[in-house]
């Protein structure tokens, strides 16, 4: 079956039904209906009478597949809920800012553009949430899976597949909120630790898992399974950790095995990236797949980014608004610059051309709102080639590996002759590459220049610096979190 992911309540089966403590969810995968009990009605099942074949696994690990879309951008839906990665990356980073209106359900947008959020910031909290709910799917499969008749392979594949999701989730949380509870089992009890961690403990751990899914998943998949998580997938995300931990060397061994695969490369046309048509392709590693067609897996972000509701069905909210910054930070010639976004539009009714800064990569001609095609990727081959640039530091072989990107953009090479550090070059170039693809604030952080470059980043509605200091690198533990439990403790600088 071609990966879009349905959950597990979609089609009349079953579904995840989601009761959070501190954001750890105490129970997974239990009955549709109003409450579960252990009467096992006939016409439900729980998780008694589920997590027997190689079959309820494989449709757990499409719910875990699935759940992505809350962290991503969910389905049919407005910026207001959840699917906030994008919010709380690029919004937060120099790259776009909350858009035209920060006014009512806007305010909390702004927020977070602006480092003026709350521990009570809702999207904080919906984001918190749907991490633990993922997580939580994933340790019940984790779990349970040896328990049950099927072949080792197929045990190794889904083993490897839901640490590879697992860890791409903590992988966020780590980021973003630096002290976060790690949980590794499912839940027995609501009275269990919480057991916060520092972010280094969580890439431990990461490190350990990835390396376990690496080996346990195939290289590729044959045609009904493309789009499920590879052993380049986990290689990846590893060499990230790795970036993100220092360790330049691992960083390196691990993207270098990913090239000498020869499983992906570039597309030869930039746009081609973008086309709906034309999922998982060659230089896809991993991606959030959506579906439209009025089936829930639809996508949310050409109505979203869109700055008028002429250009497609339904509402353009304008949001993720791209910052003149960033206009500016494209070369003359650079063949990405109006592929991944514009500064104005033509009006389908007058016909005037009107100002706007908007994002163009999602775009596309979805039949109602919020229930496009478009997939979003969260690794590409291009992602892997600068990350290795980055892993082996300034040489021949590095800029090597930057002029390929640069090439496909139909830009030239550059050099240590060229302005600028390497360091400088190599931001550059992922930010132009990327831009709008959640890497933004990660890189800033990487790269040790986050303060200093949102202090004096000018957005065309917040012209001067923004107050930013140190503490604010990582967001604050949500409120009602913190409500729940006194053992979970509020990160440097933010209100207890």
């Amino acid at each position: 079956m071609k990966m879009y992911l349905i959950d597990l309540c979609k089609g009349g089966m079953m579904k995840t039904r989601n009761i959070v403590l501190v954001g750890i969810i105490a129970t997974l995968a239990i009955a549709c209906g109003k409450s579960f009990t252990d009467l096992k009605p006939i016409s439900e099942r729980n998780t008694a009478e589920f997590y027997k074949s190689a079959q309820d696994f494989n449709t757990a690990i499409m719910g875990v597949y699935d759940g992505l879309q809350a962290l991503y951008g969910s389905e049919a839906t407005q910026h207001s809920t959840n699917g906030s990665l994008w919010i709380l990356t690029e919004v937060r980073s120099d790259n776009t800012d909350a858009g035209g209106d920060v006014t009512g359900l806007a305010a909390s947008l702004a927020q977070i553009n602006t480092f003026t959020e709350t521990p009570s910031n809702q999207y904080l909290t919906n984001f918190w949430i749907s991490a633990y709910q993922e997580i939580n799917r994933c340790n019940a499969i984790l779990d349970r899976i040896d328990n049950i008749d099927m072949s080792d392979a197929l045990r190794k594949q889904y083993k490897g597949e839901t640490l590879f999701i697992r860890s791409l989730v903590y992988f966020h949380l780590a980021q973003l909120f630096g002290n976060v509870p790690l949980r590794l089992k499912e839940p027995q009890s609501i009275y269990e630790d919480i057991n916060q961690v520092p972010a280094s403990d969580v890439y431990k751990q990461l490190i350990t898992d990835l390396k376990t899914a690496i080996s346990d998943l195939p290289t590729s998949y044959s045609s009904n399974n493309v789009g499920r998580a590879t052993k380049g997938a986990a290689e990846a995300l590893l060499g990230d950790v790795y970036l993100t931990t220092g360790d330049k060397q691992n960083a390196k061994t691990t993207l270098q095995t990913i090239v000498s695969s020869n499983q992906y490369s570039l597309l030869p046309n930039y746009a081609d990236l973008w086309d709906v048509n034309n999922k998982d392709n060659a230089e896809s590693v991993f991606e959030v797949h959506y579906k439209g067609g009025a089936i829930g897996e639809g996508s949310p972000f050409t109505n979203l980014f869109s700055p008028s509701s002429d250009l497609q069905p339904g509402v353009g909210e304008g949001v993720n608004r791209p910052s003149l910054d960033l206009v500016d930070a494209f070369e003359p010639g650079d063949a990405r610059f109006k592929i991944s976004m514009d500064t104005s539009y033509v009006d389908p009714v007058s016909g005037d051309t009107i100002s706007a800064r908007y994002v163009k990569k999602y775009f596309s001609q979805e039949a109602t709102q919020y229930d496009a095609d478009n997939d979003f990727y969260v690794y590409r081959y291009a992602d892997v080639l600068l990350m290795l640039a980055e892993a082996e530091g300034e040489s021949p072989e590095a800029y090597s590996l930057i002029n390929q990107v640069r090439a496909r953009a139909g830009l030239g090479s550059i050099d240590g002759n060229t302005p600028g550090t390497f360091s400088e070059k190599l931001l550059h170039e992922r930010r132009v590459e990327f831009a709008f693809e959640n890497k933004r604030w990660y890189d800033l952080k990487r790269f040790g220049v986050a303060v200093q470059t949102m202090k004096n980043v000018v957005e065309a509605d917040n012209e001067g610096n923004y107050a930013i200091d140190s503490h604010n690198l990582i967001y604050p533990i949500p409120r009602r979190e913190l409500d729940a439990t006194s053992e979970l403790k509020q990160n440097d600088g933010y209100s207890q």
